[in-house]
C-alpha cells in the first residue's frame, strides 16, 4: 500500500465512522477519535472482504464495499459503546 492509499484509507475511513455512527441509534459515549479509528479500521476490513467476495470493482460507485464498510463501522461503534458503558 502506497501512501496516497493510506491517506485514501484515512479519509474514507472518517467518512466511514461518521456514517457508521449516525446508524447507530441513540447517543454514543465515545469521542470523535474513536470514531474515526473505527471507522478506519471498518474501512480496511470491509474492502479485505468486498475485495474477497469479488464485489470490490465495480463500474461506477461500490455501493456494495461501502454497505460492508458502513455496516462494519455501525458494529465497532456500537460495540466501542458498549464496552465503555460498561465500565
Amino acid at each position: 500500500m502506497e501512501i496516497s492509499g493510506i491517506i485514501s484509507a484515512i479519509i474514507i475511513g472518517i467518512v466511514i465512522g461518521v456514517l457508521g455512527r449516525l446508524v447507530v441509534p441513540g447517543r454514543q459515549r465515545i469521542g470523535i477519535l474513536w470514531t474515526i479509528l473505527v471507522g478506519i479500521v471498518a474501512a480496511l476490513i470491509g474492502a479485505w472482504i468486498a475485495d474477497a467476495a469479488d464485489v470490490a470493482d465495480t463500474n461506477g460507485i461500490d455501493w456494495i464495499e461501502w454497505l460492508i464498510q458502513i455496516g462494519l463501522a455501525a458494529i465497532g461503534v456500537a460495540a466501542l459503546d458498549r464496552a465503555k458503558s460498561r465500565r
